[in-house]
């Protein structure tokens, strides 16, 4: 695994004893002066290259980390460059203040926002939206510090001493932030990701330590390039660079806690909410507490409300991102609930059935044999010449009865013995048609309009068409027995495709159902004793999930009834049926 990386620490050697032998022996002058810009910007572009080549080898939030730090590097290689131009090619003294001090300064901020990332813990895109928002609310807060702070004494009226010590502890300040947070992620991970964090960690705390030194030393008029004081700058860039070779060495993937990564989550508004509020304080200090020329003040007022405007802008966008988000949730949890009720409604009928069937299919079988005794002795005694007319009615009334019992004895064999049958792909529209049809005279007599709304080109359902037509059957005679008891009415059946289903509704404008929380529940019924069994609807909710589908009723708001059934599409194309069969 690390067999690639031998001979890159050989040549880092090799630079560094070169480093430490020209800055020690060389005097200071052009000769060393090349050597200490050349070397730290062929470093520099080296680790950019180290970099990008890096995120090239990984993939998700690990390749958009090393994509920041390689962004960095070339931030660092501008400021280089613009420094290197002056001293090397133009051969003139490093002006003050140096316009690459800005860049210096912005350059720390692609780490912050890759350690801010957390590429080391898996997150879901609501978490990493917000997570990116509350980072770059605080990037933006540190690009307005410089402005608030350091601009002034550097643009609008220079004042080198005041600048220079402004420009460094701020630049201290950003350095220490970032090692606050890569410390914060070595000690939050474990693994390959860890021994990343561990490098660069050590890579910013050198680079940290040898830039305030550098710092101290160009205060003092004490710097040279290419001295000593630049060892330990080319050294942490080397340490850099090992880090970003290490992480194309080492599988990178996931591994840190979900606790960490929730506490860690939490820190992030809240720095991103500090720092709001203090844009208006910031302004008020500049307002009533500070000294500087009026200038001054009026700039930096004007860029306190300049962020307020920026900040307030991110704020929305994450509040309305929130919001979005909490309807959501609201809707989900909704259907969540809907689904919940009506799956437990399909267990509680489905157990009904179930039990139901049982007891039936048993008790059927040994109620018929005294039946057919019963029915035959009636048979015998009404057809005996020797009996009276009252006796004759009486055997009938007998046999009428017993023949109505069988009649619901053979409804509950039929309704406990339903079998699943042979299945095919159908067209709903043919069989609707062929329902309505067998039902058209019936209708006309009592003056009930029977309608079929069907939208075009509908796919077929996988079903069994002799059940799916009972089952149309059964609904339909329900809702003309209905419309029956107002004097007639209007029957309305729609078919239409929703996503991956054939949804059939038949709406009537009846009187609607007593109770449609228990129309499909075994033996209930609103009919008159002698009509209606109860069993009908129980046995279409039973065939409607055989196929896998869904069954529903409720009354309409205004008047009716309406039956709502949901049928998964089929795959084969339908088989045709005839309207007229």
């Amino acid at each position: 695994m690390f067999a690639g990386l031998k001979p890159w620490k050989a040549g880092a050697g090799a630079i560094l004893l070169a480093y430490l032998v020209v800055g020690t022996l060389v005097p200071p002058g052009f000769v060393r002066g090349v050597f200490g810009n050349i070397v730290p910007l062929c470093l520099i572009v080296l680790g950019a290259a180290t970099m990008f080549a890096t995120a090239q080898r990984n993939r998700g939030l690990a390749r958009i980390f090393w994509l920041l730090m390689g962004s960095s590097f070339v931030l660092w290689f501008l400021n280089t460059v613009g420094w290197t131009w002056i001293e090397v090619v133009a051969r003139k003294p490093l002006p003050e203040p140096f316009f690459g001090d800005t860049v210096l300064f912005i350059h720390i901020v692609p780490m912050m926002a890759a350690i801010g990332l957390r590429a080391h813990h898996p997150e879901g895109e609501r978490k990493r939206y917000f997570s990116t928002l509350n980072f770059l609310m605080l990037l933006l807060w540190w690009v307005f510090l410089y402005m608030f702070i350091v601009f002034p004494d550097q643009y609008i009226s220079l004042n080198v001493d005041a600048y220079g010590r402004k420009f460094d502890v701020l630049y201290l300040i950003q350095n220490l932030m970032l090692l606050t947070g890569l410390a914060y992620a070595y000690l939050s991970t474990s693994g390959h990701w860890r021994t990343i964090y561990g490098h660069l960690l050590g890579a910013s705390s050198l680079y940290t330590f040898s830039s305030y030194f550098l710092d101290i030393a160009i205060a003092r008029r004490e710097y040279h390039t290419g001295g000593v004081f630049d060892l330990p700058y080319a050294l942490s860039i080397c340490w850099f660079i090992w880090a970003g070779r290490l992480g194309g060495s080492l599988p990178l993937e996931p591994e840190i806690s979900q606790s960490a990564g929730s506490r860690w989550l939490g820190i992030a508004p809240r720095l991103a909410m500090a720092a709001i509020l203090s844009l208006p304080l910031m302004a008020f200090w500049a307002l009533l507490l500070d000294h500087s020329p009026p200038i001054f003040r009026q700039f930096r007022i004007l860029i306190a409300l300049l962020a307020m405007l920026v900040l307030g802008f991110c704020v929305f966008l994450k509040q309305y991102r929130l919001d979005r988000d909490l309807m959501r949730l609201l809707q989900e949890s909704r259907h969540s609930y809907q689904n919940l009720q009506r799956l437990q409604t399909q267990l509680v009928q489905k157990e009904k059935l179930a039990s139901l069937g049982q007891l039936v299919a048993g008790a059927a079988h040994e109620i018929n044999n005294p039946l057919a005794a019963i029915l035959g002795y009636s048979d015998l005694l009404s057809g005996n010449s020797g009996l009276k007319p009252e006796q004759v009615s009486m055997a009938q009334k007998i046999a009428q009865q017993a023949r109505r019992t069988r009649d619901l004895v053979a409804d509950l064999l039929s309704f406990a013995q339903q079998t699943s049958g042979e299945k095919n792909s159908l067209e709903m529209m043919a069989l609707l048609q062929r329902a309505l049809k067998m039902h058209t005279v019936a209708a006309e007599r009592r003056k009930i309009s029977m309608d079929l709304i069907a939208d075009g080109g509908l796919p077929p359902v996988w079903g069994n068409g002799n059940q799916l037509l009972q089952a149309s059957l059964q609904i339909i005679e329900n809702a003309i027995d209905a419309l029956e008891e107002v004097g007639g009415g209007q029957l309305i059946v729609t078919l239409k495709r929703e996503d991956d289903e054939i949804v059939i509704q038949f709406s009537d404008n009846g009187p609607g159902i007593r109770d449609p929380q228990r129309v499909f529940d075994p033996f209930y019924t609103t009919k008159p004793i002698g009509k209606g069994t109860g069993l009908g609807l129980s046995a279409t909710y039973g065939v409607i999930q055989d196929h896998n589908g869904q069954i529903t009723c409720q009354n309409k708001p205004d008047r009716g009834a309406v039956f709502t059934i949901r049928l998964p599409i089929s795959a084969q194309p339908a088989e045709t049926m005839s309207a007229n069969a």
